[in-house]
């Protein structure tokens, strides 16, 4: 039987500043143009970390009744290391999709953005096949694409549309951003689990690309987010205080470049995802400076 802790490590928190800093950046756009609204900014923040957690729980059930979690170097794999039972996991999985969907309806009623439901739909279903079914596209080297979507420019333009009522260059620029350095932390992940995804042919992208291409194109992503800011800067100079946050993804991006492997690079996850929220809210202060001065 699984502990609290377990549990709670089992949710993978240090995956969560992906669902964080899309709803900072959307309502940092919102904000750009008048029209954020807290109350609409913690219900996303709710349903982002719960389709997360959802998501974690679904790959841990997934990935542990194939085998493929049996031996990693990350952290707590609930039922590959057979600390909780499978039927368990996977209702911990449903329970949070299902909170996702709850707060979600809550959020399209209170904006009237009726459009965000069958997205909503969509992403949690996305959510479930990343691993889950009978051909996971995550298993298929398709999890950066799932991310990139879906905790890059669904979460933020669906958060910059539930309270603006419309989207904007300025957030799509922000979606782009906050899901190159999201997809960046599933790069990291990969990269780390290439020796055991590939025995157990879990092809992921890293499998795909072998070490040396992974690690450029985690450097890659995260060169992404700086032109997305770069674009943001036109429509509001001081988003460009964000680049304060490169100083919290060097130690990741030494790691990844000093050809470090295994457990070593679980610290690149950590720092990787202090970037993107980091990033996120700074964008969110220059605004509000901009709007300020």
């Amino acid at each position: 039987m699984a502990t609290p802790a377990q549990w709670v490590a089992g949710a993978r928190p240090r995956t969560l500043p992906a669902a964080v800093a899309p709803v900072v950046l959307g309502t940092a756009a919102a904000l750009r143009v008048d029209a954020a609204d807290l109350a609409r900014a913690l219900l996303a923040l709710l349903v982002a970390l719960a389709l997360q957690v959802g998501v974690n729980y679904a790959n841990d059930y997934s990935d542990g009744v194939r085998g493929t979690d049996e031996v990693r170097a990350g952290p707590v794999r609930l039922v590959g290391q057979r600390l909780a039972d499978p039927g368990q996991v996977r209702l911990a999985a449903f329970l949070a999709f299902g909170a996702a969907g709850v707060l979600g309806l809550l959020l399209v009623a209170l904006s009237q953005a009726w459009v965000m439901l069958p997205l909503g739909a969509l992403a949690v279903l996305a959510a479930w096949r990343y691993t889950g079914g009978d051909n996971p596209y995550g298993y298929r080297g398709l999890g950066e694409v799932y991310v990139f979507v879906f905790f890059g420019l669904m979460a933020t333009l669906g958060t910059e549309y539930t309270q603006a009522g419309s989207v904007s260059w300025f957030g799509m620029a922000g979606a782009v951003g906050v899901g190159a350095v999201a997809s960046a932390i599933l790069v990291a992940n990969n990269l780390r689990d290439i020796p055991t995804d590939t025995e157990h042919g879990k092809r992921t992208l890293a499998v795909r690309l072998g070490d040396a291409r992974t690690r450029s194109f985690y450097l890659a992503l995260v060169g992404v987010s700086v032109v997305a800011l770069a674009v943001m800067a036109v429509a509001q100079p001081w988003a460009l205080l964000a680049l304060l946050a490169l100083a919290v993804a060097a130690r990741g991006v030494r790691v990844v470049r000093s050809g470090t492997v295994g457990p070593g690079l679980v610290p690149v996850l950590a720092s990787t995802g202090l970037y993107e929220v980091a990033y996120a809210v700074l964008v969110l202060v220059g605004v509000a400076l901009g709007r300020a001065l």
